[in-house]
């Protein structure tokens, strides 16, 4: 099977049948060549609906999950988000195509050289990579619109959810419940108030950083 019949089935089988109905998530699900992204040895997997695992604890979620999260974002064409967990450059490449300019932080250094190779070689000019903690997000460029993180964590900093813009910016994150179930969630701050809403379970055995002394929502 091609990678392109492969991406056709994905959308058709995957997303429309669980309500992924936004026209410029299946356009770019369709269009974006998420195998090259990839090694090798895991671009037959690509498409399939598994997690797709890059190092011990992280990688590329379920191609329903990220969806769902993309979804759930309402991403404007005007924000500026902040991509917590880049990995080697996939999702970040669907949050530039959305978005007016994207922040992406990965602290892998082999990730690293990786999503930096991959953003310029399809020239995204709206992107920027930066090595840092994921803990500490990147307060040098905030205040985020919104904050994407697509790996499951336990715990959020301060340090990141004081980057947040005070009118109604959004962080869409994974909360941690157990080795293997998550919760999509959204917090929504309004000048100095947040709000949590719970949006639906992620089943993934990804987390992206251990917990030490964080700030528990």
């Amino acid at each position: 099977m091609s990678f392109e019949n492969a991406r056709n089935m994905m959308v058709e089988n995957q997303l429309r049948p669980n309500k992924i109905k936004d026209p410029r998530i299946l356009d770019l699900f369709l269009s974006i060549k998420k195998e090259q992204f990839l090694d090798n040895k895991l671009k037959n997997i690509a498409y399939s609906d598994d997690d797709i695992k890059l190092t011990p604890n992280r990688g590329y979620l379920k191609n329903l999950h990220l969806a769902q999260l993309l979804q759930s974002s309402d991403i404007k064409k005007k924000d500026k988000v902040l991509h917590i967990g880049a990995l080697t450059g996939y999702v970040t490449n669907i949050l530039s195509k959305l978005s007016n300019q994207v922040i992406a932080i990965e602290n892998d250094e082999f990730l690293f050289q990786q999503i930096k190779d991959n953003i310029k070689r399809l020239k995204l000019y709206n992107v920027e990579i930066i090595k840092n903690d994921f803990k500490e997000g990147y307060d040098d460029k905030s205040p985020y619109d919104l904050i994407f993180i697509d790996c499951p964590l336990s715990n959020l900093s301060s340090s990141v959810l004081n980057q947040l813009n005070s009118d109604h910016g959004r962080i869409i994150m994974i909360e941690k419940i157990n080795k293997y179930l998550g919760k999509g969630i959204c917090i929504t701050k309004n000048k100095q108030n947040f709000n949590k809403e719970i949006l639906f379970d992620i089943f993934s055995k990804f987390l992206l950083y251990k917990d030490e002394n964080i700030f528990i929502f």
